[in-house]
C-alpha cells in the first residue's frame, strides 16, 4: 500500500504563494503519473496539475502560469508551487499517484484557504 502524505497547506491572502509537498512511501520514479487534484464541498474533485514519469507536465487552464508541479526523485516528493493565489483556489488539495503495479493511490488532503 502506497502512502502519500501532503503538507504545506494553510491560510494565505490573495496574491500570495504556498508550496505543497507530497511525500511518498516508495520510490516515485516508479510511478507513471503523479498529480495534484483539488476539491471544494459539493463539487467533483478536479485535476490541477500532472507530472509524468519522463518529466512532462500539464495543468488545468485555471492555474496555468501560476502553479508549477515538480518532482524530486531523491526525496520521493512531489511539489506544487502555487503563486498569485486567488480566493477561487481555496480547496482541499490531494496528491495522486498511479503505477501499473500498485494502481491508484491518494493522500489524505491538505486545506488551502485564500482570503480576499
Amino acid at each position: 500500500q502506497v502512502q502519500l502524505v501532503e503538507s504545506g497547506g494553510g491560510l494565505v491572502q490573495a496574491g500570495g504563494s504556498l508550496r505543497l509537498s507530497c511525500a511518498a512511501s516508495e520510490n516515485i520514479a516508479r510511478f507513471n503519473t503523479m498529480a495534484w487534484y483539488r476539491q471544494v464541498p459539493r463539487k467533483q474533485r478536479e485535476l490541477v496539475a500532472t507530472t509524468a514519469k519522463l518529466g512532462s507536465t500539464d495543468y488545468a487552464d485555471s492555474v496555468k502560469g501560476r502553479f508549477t508541479i515538480s518532482r524530486d526523485n531523491a526525496k520521493n516528493t512531489v511539489y506544487l508551487q502555487m503563486n498569485s493565489l486567488k480566493p477561487d483556489d481555496t480547496a482541499v488539495y490531494y496528491c495522486y499517484a498511479y503505477a501499473l503495479v500498485t494502481g491508484v493511490s491518494w493522500g489524505q488532503g491538505t486545506q488551502v484557504t485564500v482570503s480576499s
